[in-house]
């Protein structure tokens, strides 16, 4: 990796990540944490890795901003001197400061969160993490999925599905079941349980849309989206919750009026048993303890999470995985109970690694689609056509608009009204380790106040426990600083904020095709919201009897016990919501080819098919009129089920009877 920088920029690089994660002397070093530097865990290697995978360009400005340290002394200079050189530099703009921070979180993911050789990591014993508990079972894979065979691949089918999910697996499955020929298309990978390896940086290049957190591109939001058949349904973290009254409502007022009545309970009920949904296996781990205590502390609702999870294989050590993707084969996901199925029981045909470029239209309506095939190790390529009179797109709200947009179809709404259940973050230090690592990431949640203002408000909820990401997200203010706050790691408790957003983003295409999310808080009652979030998020972390409280922003705001609790609310509430100020989070991409009435506001109509072009169908998080302001996979899925309902009445197959 010699030709990813410069000479002189490597050697930048170097001292930049020693200057992240520092030696620090200290008397007393049992497990050698404080003496170890990020380089002596091969952060710098780690960090020349992902260079190499980013754009030229990227890759060129990074480099760039390494030649401005140089220039300024960076290398010889103290460490105080070189913290305040990144600081100073970081005033220059907002793409310089940008960069520092890329840089920054960049070498804090790897130092934390990388594996050695032997799958460990030596800052996890300092963390209190323990790192994977078991080896991936060795274990056949139900089907292999159809690849090109040195040419080209064209295809015929009734349906083709674009996507896997929790909507597009679950029409895949639908419409084989009732007799349809069906060909998925899948531009992730097949991943079963011999792939899942409970490593975090091996889960996201594995099984997340490019290969793990992402910023949008104003760096505002940072999204996390699932990547591989299965979708999110893969990684998510199987917390079930049934679409609200008040967004039923919503949406019936939006064209979909069925949604308002019996028959929508009718597809709730469906995949609701289908998934195998649970309360028994919600065992809470510390944070979530403390959740709950505070919840009753205050007087607020505290709930039990329902999770789609098979009890007979239930293990709550190895359910704190589950974002890694389940070694144990517990989790009910799509491609567990539609997608394999319907690959064994009715031939469906699934290609993974297919990227797909766009829609096929003849006579103004669906005739298939295009794309192209990639080998995992990049060896091979080939173009995949399938021709088919119905196209299902449910590659999630930030790709299903790219495919609509490289084709010219879908009208002016396509990539509007984007929504993102945009979550605040904030940790509470409980002075015992809180073990955040055992057990499913959701066992339980506040939804005190899911319904604040006309149907918006939020619910708070936990996290799945990581070292990188976690590391990733604490603010760096100085080496010793950071050092600190990961100290106390394994104390903390997380808690997020997430909003039911009334203001939107959007989808766009770049320069080569690609999709891009933009998203700002600038809507007045989702900011209200946020700041509401943020303080009820404090103030329970206050009632549950945290010593200490940060929130995840700009230079780490933070409350001691005995501080004014108050006043520390006041100050949070200033904070600016965007980049350079609360970091911001999104595992609930939403809206961008909405379903409605109006062609000029919404992209399909109250069924799910195009305004403009028939035979294309949505079948994703992105037909949502609104955010549903839930975890939205169940959500996803009942309205998938009726979507599959709408394409089964037009080809004439009984998919009712299925879902029944």
């Amino acid at each position: 990796m010699t030709d990813i920088l410069t000479e002189n920029q490597t050697g930048v690089l170097r001292v930049l990540c020693d200057t992240v994660v520092p030696a620090i002397e200290r008397a007393e070093d049992p497990d050698g944490f404080w003496g170890r530097r990020a380089t002596d865990v091969g952060a710098d290697q780690g960090v020349l890795f992902v260079l190499s995978t980013l754009p030229p360009e990227q890759r060129a400005a990074l480099g760039g901003l390494l030649d401005i340290l140089g220039s300024q002394g960076f290398v010889g200079a103290s460490q105080e001197s070189r913290e305040q050189i990144l600081a100073t530099l970081s005033l220059a703009s907002v793409l310089a400061a940008a960069g520092i921070q890329s840089l920054i979180r960049l070498i804090l993911f790897v130092t934390y969160g990388m594996p050695d050789g032997s799958g460990g990591n030596p800052n996890w014993e300092h963390l209190g993490y323990p790192g994977p508990i078991s080896p991936a079972p060795a274990q056949e894979r139900a089907f292999q999925p159809l690849r090109p065979a040195g040419g080209d691949l064209d295809l015929t089918a009734d349906v083709v599905v674009v996507g896997s999910g929790a909507g597009g697996g679950l029409i895949a499955g639908r419409l084989a079941a009732a007799g349809a020929n069906v060909v998925v298309l899948e531009a992730g990978r097949y991943r079963t349980e011999a792939d899942f390896a409970q490593l975090e940086v091996v889960a996201y290049l594995n099984s997340y849309w490019r290969g793990g957190p992402t910023p949008t591109g104003d760096l505002n939001v940072t999204l996390m989206a699932g990547s591989g058949l299965g979708g999110g349904t893969v990684i998510n973290w199987t917390n079930c919750l049934r679409t609200k009254d008040w967004v039923r409502r919503q949406w019936a007022g939006k064209g979909l009026s069925d949604v308002d009545t019996d028959a929508f309970d009718r597809h709730l009920d469906a995949v609701w048993h289908e998934l195998s949904v649970t309360d028994k296996c919600s065992e809470l781990n510390g944070p979530q303890q403390a959740m709950r205590r505070g919840a009753e502390a205050l007087g607020w609702s505290f709930a039990t999470v329902n999770r789609n999870w098979d009890e007979a294989r239930h293990d709550p050590a190895m359910a704190g995985y589950l974002g890694f993707g389940d070694q144990s084969g517990a989790k009910r996901s799509t491609l567990k109970v539609y997608l394999e199925p319907a690959v064994a029981a009715h031939g469906t045909r699934v290609v993974d690694g297919c990227f797909v470029e766009r829609v096929l239209v003849e006579g103004g309506r669906a005739a298939g689609v295009t794309g192209r095939w990639t080998a995992e190790d990049g060896s091979a390529s080939a173009a995949v056509t399938v021709r088919a009179p119905v196209v299902v797109l449910a590659a999630g709200a930030l790709e299903s608009p790219g495919v609509l947009l490289r084709s010219g179809i879908g009208g002016p709404a396509v990539g509007d009204y984007l929504r993102l259940h945009p979550c605040t973050v904030t940790m509470g230090d409980y002075g015992t380790d809180q073990k955040g690592w055992w057990g499913a990431p959701h066992a339980g949640l506040v939804n005190e106040f899911a319904n604040v203002e006309d149907g918006y408000g939020f619910l708070i909820e936990g996290v799945q426990h990581t070292t990188g990401l976690g590391a990733s997200s604490v603010p760096f203010t100085t080496g010793l600083a950071h050092k600190e706050a990961m100290t106390d790691y394994r104390n903390s408790g997380s808690f997020i904020g997430l909003v039911r957003d009334h203001g939107h983003g959007r989808v766009t295409l770049d320069a080569a095709g690609g999709t891009v999310a933009w998203y700002s808080m600038t809507d007045e009652r989702d900011v209200r919201m946020m700041r509401k979030a943020l303080a009820a998020q404090i103030r329970l972390h206050h009632a549950a009897g945290a010593r200490g409280i940060q929130v995840l922003a700009d230079g780490r705001p933070s409350w001691r016990h005995g501080d004014d609790l108050d006043a520390f609310i006041a100050r949070v509430q200033r904070i600016p919501l965007r980049a350079g100020g609360a970091t911001l989070f999104s595992a609930h991409q939403m809206g961008s080819c909405r379903m409605g009435a109006d062609p000029a506001t919404s992209v399909a109509d109250p069924r799910g098919e195009l305004h403009d072009t028939p035979g294309v169908w949505i079948g994703d998080a992105s037909a949502f009129p609104t955010p549903s302001g839930t975890n939205p996979m169940i959500t996803i899925m009942a309205l998938a089920s009726r979507t599959a309902e709408n394409i089964g009445a037009a080809l004439g197959a009984r998919v009712s009877e299925v879902a029944s």
